[in-house]
């Protein structure tokens, strides 16, 4: 998952397809499909999934666990998510204790005094469960606990699920002969069939006399997908099954690398036994139980068919550490080692022999291997050496797994390469041939991560047209794209559950629901052809009205302190603006930073990412924005923002960017940003003004610093083709499908020609997926997009079909040659 802004994605505008043409018909356009001129070959793995411990992806989500903090350790001050339960004249208070645990791993108890209960009026603990406790009707939830007690108390406890504020019951049970000895309980509870369906539950364990008690690992567990152990959670797995996935890649990208080296997946301390697990802090704000461990994602693989991407930690951590390649990566490179034979060994080796003693017998598939995630981010440039280091000790060993390098390598090839984008849906739509020209010597992609970033907590209809066009793209050029996958994948749609503005799949803790990107990757994964098919397109010319660029002025910085002064903005001979911070910057906006005015001059003193202070009118239009700008400390150099329209939708001129190495303009839509035209090679000096000019006539844009023009463009982007094709064949049936994705507001009629073959039935099958722009699901409206599946009649070598308004359709045809 991108953690920083800064992208170097570039546009790559080509108009579509082996053939794209407007005609000038107005009824009826053209879609040819060429059966008899196979091309690529597209992998069995092509659509693929990508997860991480993100948006409480598995802890409060895929996860099965229903309790949050089960072992204590998410806050180390208050058992946090776990309260004291009194009625009437009972009395008992909670605490944490980290004397005598259960073992090292478990370094936490919960301590319970219970001062004063009785039958009538037990006393107890209650655990809130992620953002409430599920409860459904007929249902078996499995309980286990650690406890001991205080010398004469013996229990007996009751454990069971109960409406929130306590007045109602919804499945209990006894455990009796607790001592003070630690020791395991288990239970079983039952709900009944008048139990409602409601996330409104909590969990708890209660006595009827007074006592200490300690508890570790408090866990409650519903039925799971093949009633795996410590498995995952049924609806969630149905959905990702529906997808018919061919790969995961695993553990995911921010989660594999963590904050700093200590914080990464260390996969060795997620395998085994539950309680000698003691998580990890992770990436996104919260703790991981590491109750997904290696194990549960290759089990999690085998449940669905897919084959395991495994990305191994390759020395780099989000907060900038980094391991030097050389005697001290070694370490790390043994381990990924070790990694890769607990997948693939057998019971004679040492690390497959751990996983047999696991529980899982026999060695699993392992074609791909990824070094690392997202290493263009190491400001250290120590990539190169730290990738050749993995790739010589993995392919000396392994010589047939295929590695993947996260950035652009030279001492080394990689087998393929992991791209990432984050774009607006009408910019994915725009750049979905963007491998048209993609070398066909380099080595393959991988698209590992990228999303239509429109819609929160899901995306909305809009954002799936253009995956969907996005997705056309990809597969037309199977042959150096081998695989894809969307991200974020999941999200809880609670308050605080979310940390990343668009994903695919939200929940809540009793139900779930696909948004309509979704459908669109369960629609295209299930009907994946074995080689791609050439395609051309006829449709009516369309014109896209474009409003002219706007936005308010601002200035910023990422990881470095800067300080700004005599801000100017005039259009023609008129001033719009002038501002020379003697009288503070009330009117001035505040993003992320420390922004405060002192003798006239704005200054920010933090080293986050991403700081900005914006200021103006959002209607403001051809307009020159003048400033004096200098770097004080920090790794880069200073920002100018422009047409900025909200915090994550703007133009800014990064000045010294890339740990200062060169300038350029990026542009960030929804949140994503990425260079747009060509960079310099300018760096910013500490300490200097800078006198910067910006000089904006409709979308041409001259940017200056001392009067010397830096960077000159036209950020005026090409029309939008109103329709998105790609096509394919089943080797094995025989059946073509079909792709196409009408982003515009009117149907497309095409008269639609298979060359090449000579027996087509005349029914096919359509799914077909429409709605308005601003649609989104939820756990209301679950379906309010969603594919339509029908037959339709009329098939033949040529025929005639509606494409309607705003849609993604599949058609599936029979046919021999």
């Amino acid at each position: 998952m991108i953690l920083s802004h800064h992208r170097t994605g570039i546009w790559a505008f080509a108009l579509l397809f082996n053939a794209w043409t407007l005609s000038a018909a107005a009824d009826t356009g053209s879609l040819t499909i060429k059966v008899n001129q196979p091309g690529a070959k597209i992998s069995p793995h092509f659509y693929g999934l990508m997860t991480e411990e993100i948006n409480h992806s598995y802890d409060g989500g895929l996860y099965g666990e229903l309790l949050q903090n089960r072992a204590f350790q998410d806050n180390a001050a208050a058992p946090a998510h776990w309260s004291a339960v009194t009625s009437g004249e009972s009395a008992a208070t909670i605490s944490l204790d980290r004397t005598a645990p259960v073992n090292p791993s478990l370094g936490a108890s919960l301590r319970l005094d219970i001062a004063s209960a009785s039958d009538k009026n037990p006393a107890g603990v209650a655990n809130e469960g992620y953002w409430g406790v599920p409860v459904n009707p007929k249902t078996s939830y499995k309980v286990s606990f650690y406890a001991r007690s205080s010398p004469g108390f013996s229990g007996p406890l009751t454990v069971g699920i109960e409406s929130a504020d306590g007045k109602t019951t919804y499945a209990r049970a006894k455990i009796t002969g607790v001592s003070s000895q630690w020791k395991q309980y288990t239970a079983t509870l039952k709900t009944g069939p008048e139990a409602p369906a409601t996330t409104a539950g909590r969990f708890v364990i209660v006595a009827n006399r007074p006592g200490t008690i300690w508890f570790s690992l408090v866990s409650l567990f519903p039925p799971t997908y093949k009633s795996r152990t410590n498995g995952n959670r049924i609806d969630l797995m149905e959905k990702l099954a529906a997808m018919n996935p061919g790969f995961l890649r695993m553990p995911g990208g921010n989660y594999l690398e963590g904050g700093t080296i200590a914080e990464r997946f260390d996969w060795k301390k997620t395998i085994g036994p539950v309680e000698g697990r003691a998580g990890h802090q992770g990436p996104w704000g919260y703790r991981s139980t590491d109750g997904m461990g290696l194990l549960e994602f290759l089990n999690w693989c085998e449940d669905l068919n897919m084959q395991p991407v495994l990305a191994v930690y390759g020395g780099y951590s989000l907060g900038g550490e980094y391991v030097k390649p050389g005697p001290d990566l070694e370490p790390f490179v043994q381990d990924a080692l070790d990694e890769i034979e607990y997948v693939t060994g057998d019971k004679s080796t040492k690390w497959g022999a751990e996983r047999v003693r696991n529980g899982h017998p026999a060695p699993f598939a392992l074609t791909y291997v990824e070094i690392g995630n997202e290493d263009g981010f190491d400001r250290s440039r120590s990539y190169d050496g730290r990738f050749t280091q993995f790739y010589d000790a993995i392919k000396a060993k392994y010589p047939k797994i295929k590695l993947m390098a996260t950035d652009n390598v030279k001492t080394r090839t990689p087998d393929l390469i992991d791209h990432h984008y984050y774009r607006s849906a009408t910019e994915m739509a725009r750049d979905a041939a963007h491998y048209d020209s993609y070398s066909r010597t380099a080595p393959k992609v991988f698209v590992g991560e990228w999303a239509s970033i429109e819609g929160s907590p899901t995306p909305t209809f809009h954002a799936a047209l253009g995956d969907a066009a996005w997705l056309t793209g990809l597969e037309r050029n199977a042959d150096v794209v081998e695989m894809e996958c969307y991200a974020p994948l999941l999200v809880n749609v609670n308050p605080n559950g979310r940390q990343w503005s668009t994903n695919l799949i939200g929940y809540d803790a009793l139900t779930s629901f696909g948004s309509p990107s979704y459908y669109v990757q369960a629609m295209f994964g299930a009907n994946r052809g074995d080689v791609v098919l050439p395609v051309e397109v006829q449709v009516a010319e369309t014109h896209e009205e474009l409003p002219p660029p706007s936005g308010k002025i601002g200035v910023g910085s990422w990881r470095t302190q800067a300080e700004f002064k005599d801000v100017q903005v005039t259009q023609g001979g008129r001033t719009l603006y002038q501002k020379d911070f003697a009288g503070g910057a009330a009117d001035w906006r505040a993003g992320r930073g420390e922004w405060k005015t002192s003798g006239g001059v704005l200054r920010q003193s933090s080293g986050d990412d991403n700081c900005q202070m914006v200021a103006g009118d959002a209607s403001w239009t051809d307009y020159t924005y003048r400033l004096k700008a200098r770097k004080i400390s920090g790794d880069e150099g200073f920002a100018i923002m422009f047409h900025c329209k909200d915090a994550d939708s703007y133009l800014w001129w990064n000045v010294g960017g890339w740990g200062n190495t060169r300038t350029a303009l990026q542009e960030s839509n929804a949140g994503a940003m990425y260079e747009i035209g060509k960079s310099s090679p300018v760096t910013v000096e500490t300490g200097r003004w800078y006198d910067v000019r910006i000089e904006l006539q409709g979308s041409h844009i001259r940017c200056y610093l001392d009067d010397k023009l830096v960077q000159e463009m036209d950020d005026t982007p090409p029309p939008i083709p109103p329709l998105y094709a790609a096509a394919s064949r089943d080797l094995k049936s025989g059946d073509i499908i079909v792709k196409a994705v009408n982003i515009t507001g009117a149907p497309q009629r095409l008269t639609v020609t298979l060359q090449g073959v000579s027996q087509i039935r005349p029914s096919a099958e359509s799914w077909v997926l429409t709605g308005q722009k601003e649609d989104v699901n939820s756990i209301a409206s679950p379906t309010k997009a969603a594919p339509v599946r029908k037959t339709i009649e009329g098939i033949g070598s040529t025929f005639t079909h509606e494409f309607p308004a705003s849609s993604v359709t599949v058609l599936r045809i029979k046919a021999k040659d």
